[in-house]
């Protein structure tokens, strides 16, 4: 009997142990309480998901012989979902490069995803999904909830309202030129030569200034400058450079009197011409040039320095030769300034015949318009009759950016690449196309070559927005007055400032007032948020949608008024 008992003993130990054997074999659900998720709600960096899950396997839950897969899961709109980045892990007993968990111990451990951002995900819930298997036998784990919805507030960043740059005209309404001839003197005299005053460019100067005193578009004044050469002693000097002045001036007034020419002239003289003379040595091929000019540096004295270089007797002679003669002078200018076209004049030439204008000209008319037609017109005729200026096609298309057409605007942007590949702004407008088609890297290279643009700090605004770099799109957007400017200093909780710039924006829209009501939700201000609200919908009324959907106007949705706003 008792061997009897011992065997039937035996039979109920092995029992119980396969008993336990097949229950262990099987994975029991895990609960919310064994994973953290963060942030929760989801909250879009750009357009971007990120999510940061801390999962606890709590002790002898892994089974030794088990591999587990974890995905997270956003599930959203009409039965749609994304799958995020899986995650293995595997028992004691398993080898492989998985993630090993003790048995006896568990353990924490950290899953990490992204999921590009779909409007319909306002609404959604993220869940885990379990592949769990022992020796091969799946095991049944449901999918389970950690979290809910996803507040979208960054993803209001929109690149169809960043201002694209314009290249810019170039036109001036006054252009300084001026007209040069040089009269020269023998040493220590002052006389006119009339070999002097017969020489070409002295012929050229007369003929410039009667032409522009008679073109009542040019204003004209004539300046004199004599010099002497800085040998000889400044006292000397200073007589022989006042009476070369002296005889230059009475000169050019006679022949401005023979040709009816009534315009100022402003003289002045240098006794000792240095800064001629350092000039003149730096350009020259003299030997030792390098010495003269640490003399120049060393001695600001006249004197000392005129001895100085006289000491070097083998250079002085090149010196007087070469060099000093070219400093016995007087300069005469005509100071001109051509005026050009009034706005008038312009807009009436554009309209009656275009072909008087410039380029310049032209692109300038395009700024004196608000009717954007006009404006493409203009640049559809530069693009026709100036072909290889960069700035008809980048700036048409900035019109088409504007109007939504951007396969039009890329092909108009290639186009002013090909002219001009370096142009700042044809690089910046295509990094706004870039941003269009999500590709941030690109639109990062582009940008950096764009230095210079107008409108560049909204651009790189915008691209710090898109990358999460929330402190720094503040900083590039600085002073702008935008929709985008204002949604930076809300993802940074500047509030006030947000506010401001959005009071400011020269042409409210829909956004303006949703982000207004945004920053009212965030500061507890509930009559802001229906008033703003009331606003957005009343510019655009599938808002009401977006709103019912937004995780931060959430706390409202048992408000009776704020439910009837959104029917």
């Amino acid at each position: 009997m008792k061997r009897i008992s011992r065997l039937l003993s035996l039979v109920l130990l092995l029992g119980v142990a396969l008993f336990a054997t097949s229950c262990s074999s099987k994975l029991k659900p895990l609960s919310q309480n064994n994973f953290n998720v963060t942030p929760s709600p989801l909250e879009t960096v750009g357009n971007q998901v990120p999510v940061t899950i801390n999962a606890t396997f709590p002790e002898k839950w892994f089974n030794k012989n088990a591999i587990v897969t974890i995905t997270p899961v956003l599930k959203y709109g009409n039965n749609q979902e994304l799958a995020g980045t899986p995650y293995s892990f595997q028992g004691d007993n398993i080898s492989g490069n998985r993630t090993a968990v003790s048995q006896n111990r568990g353990g924490n451990f950290t899953l990490n995803s992204t999921f590009p951002f779909e409007e319909a995900m306002r609404s959604s819930e993220l869940y885990l999904r379990f592949d769990g298997r022992v020796k091969n036998k799946r095991s049944n784990l449901p999918d389970l909830k950690v979290a809910d919805g996803v507040i979208a507030t960054s993803a209001l960043a929109d690149v169809a309202t960043t201002t694209p740059s314009v290249a810019p005209d170039g036109f001036q309404r006054i252009i300084q030129d001026k007209q040069e001839a040089n009269i020269m003197f023998v040493i220590q005299q002052a006389n006119l030569r009339q070999s002097e005053l017969n020489k070409q460019d002295m012929a050229a100067w007369k003929q410039r200034v009667e032409e522009a005193f008679k073109d009542p578009k040019q204003n004209v004044n004539v300046e004199v400058s004599a010099y002497a050469s800085p040998d000889g002693g400044l006292s000397l000097n200073e007589t022989l450079a006042a009476q070369r002045e002296q005889n230059t001036s009475n000169y050019l007034e006679g022949e401005l009197n023979k040709r009816n020419i009534d315009t100022d002239v402003f003289a002045h003289y240098t006794a000792q011409d240095w800064e001629g003379f350092r000039q003149l040595v730096s350009a020259s091929s003299l030997q030792d040039k390098d010495l003269i000019l640490r003399v120049l540096e060393m001695y600001p004295d006249s004197e000392t320095r005129e001895k100085e270089i006289k000491n070097i007797s083998y250079v002085f002679d090149d010196l007087a030769t070469t060099v000093l003669p070219q400093l016995r002078r007087s300069r005469i200018t005509a100071n001109i300034e051509i005026i050009g076209k009034s706005d008038e004049e312009i807009m009436t030439a554009w309209t009656n015949n275009p072909k008087e204008l410039s380029v310049d000209e032209l692109l300038y008319a395009s700024t004196l318009t608000n009717d954007e037609s006009v404006k493409e017109s203009v640049y559809q005729y530069v693009t026709a009759n100036f072909t290889n200026d960069y700035r008809g096609w980048n700036n048409i298309g900035t019109m088409y950016f504007k109007q939504g057409d951007y396969a039009k605007a890329e092909q108009a942007f290639n186009r002013a690449a090909q002219v001009n590949p370096n142009a700042p702004e044809v690089n910046m407008n295509k990094a706004l196309l870039a941003i269009h088609e999500n590709d941030l890297t690109i639109a990062n290279e582009l940008l950096g070559r764009s230095a210079g643009a107008d409108g560049l700090g909204e651009a790189m605004g915008l691209l710090n927005l898109l990358q999460g770099n929330y402190n720094q799109a503040v900083g590039a957007y600085g002073n702008s007055y935008t929709n985008n400017a204002a949604l930076a200093s809300i993802l940074v909780s500047d509030y006030n400032k947000a506010k401001q710039t959005l009071e400011s924006v020269e042409k409210p829209d829909a956004t303006t007032a949703y982000l207004l009501a945004i920053i009212a939700s965030r500061t507890n201000n509930f009559n802001d948020v229906i008033s703003n609200l009331r606003n957005a919908i009343g510019r655009d009324r599938t808002i009401a949608v977006k709103v019912l959907n937004d995780l931060e106007f959430a706390k409202y949705r048992t408000n009776q008024e704020f439910m009837s706003l959104l029917k």
